[in-house]
């Protein structure tokens, strides 16, 4: 597996692309509420993109895809199509997924969730998946390998109740939207796969974490992937930088605290 290492140049260009993902997200918030649909939601990132921000959105036209984000609601496990006719409602939950491919050609993807209006349920998995989200964060650093990552994010769903989803995983990234290596978020490691982390190494970490099952079934629409049992779903995902002491979190927000990162 060849998994490439950032050049400080390199670095400077995902840590740029980092800051623009996270400011979309940041922009679009306050926009997210009963009533919007999620196709008003897409227009106005893909719009801040272009012209605020002088770059694309990766996912555009990406083997297909039809649209600027990613919007999955409820059941939804990730590769939700934006639409005019769907509007989010009271008691749903979002996970919103950006990648922006800076003008220098460099990747930051980031998703978050929304839970619109109140739903005990929903409310809970979103704020356990953003937990294994932080405690896999956490043990991120040069030597650490893919699956001591991967374990503290399946105990810790498991221990709440809840499965990892097994179909989609993170990802190296930089000047390509996916690289190696593949982060599998539960211990299904195959020999070789496994590999340490070294300093240089940017990829994603974007667990997926259902209420039910961890089966998931693909839509007709080739994208849209589902919950099997059609159970609720949420991701969190954030772009990471492995530096030679710990970690740095290229797409962290201003509503984020990661000062437990101590390395």
């Amino acid at each position: 597996m060849n998994v490439p290492i950032k050049t400080p140049s390199e670095i400077d260009k995902m840590r740029d692309a980092g800051r623009q993902a996270a400011s979309v997200i940041e922009m679009i918030t306050p926009h997210v509420k009963a009533g919007i649909s999620t196709g008003e939601i897409d227009r106005l990132c893909h719009e801040y993109i272009v012209n605020e921000l002088g770059s694309t959105p990766a996912p555009l036209n990406y083997h297909g895809f039809p649209k600027a984000t990613c919007t999955s609601i409820n059941h939804v496990v990730c590769h939700g199509i934006p639409d005019d006719a769907k509007k989010l409602k009271n008691g749903d939950i979002m996970n919103l997924d950006i990648t922006v491919r800076t003008a220098e050609g460099y990747h930051g993807d980031s998703s978050v969730m929304f839970v619109v209006g109140e739903t005990i349920q929903g409310e809970r998995l979103c704020r356990i998946t953003q937990e294994c989200l932080y405690k896999s964060i956490e043990l991120v650093k040069p030597g650490a390998r893919l699956s001591e990552l991967a374990r503290v994010i399946q105990k810790h769903a498991e221990s709440n109740g809840y499965s990892v989803v097994r179909d989609f995983c993170g990802h190296g990234i930089g000047a390509e939207f996916h690289e190696d290596p593949q982060f599998l978020h539960y211990d299904g490691y195959a020999p070789g796969a496994d590999i340490s982390l070294e300093a240089g190494m940017c990829f994603t970490i974007e667990p997926m974490i259902n209420v039910g099952g961890y089966k998931t079934k693909v839509l007709r629409d080739g994208w849209t992937a589902i919950t099997k049992d059609r159970s609720l779903s949420a991701q969190w995902e954030h772009t990471l930088l492995v530096t030679d002491t710990g970690v740095d979190v290229l797409t962290a927000r201003s509503d984020e605290d990661f000062s437990f990162l101590t390395h």
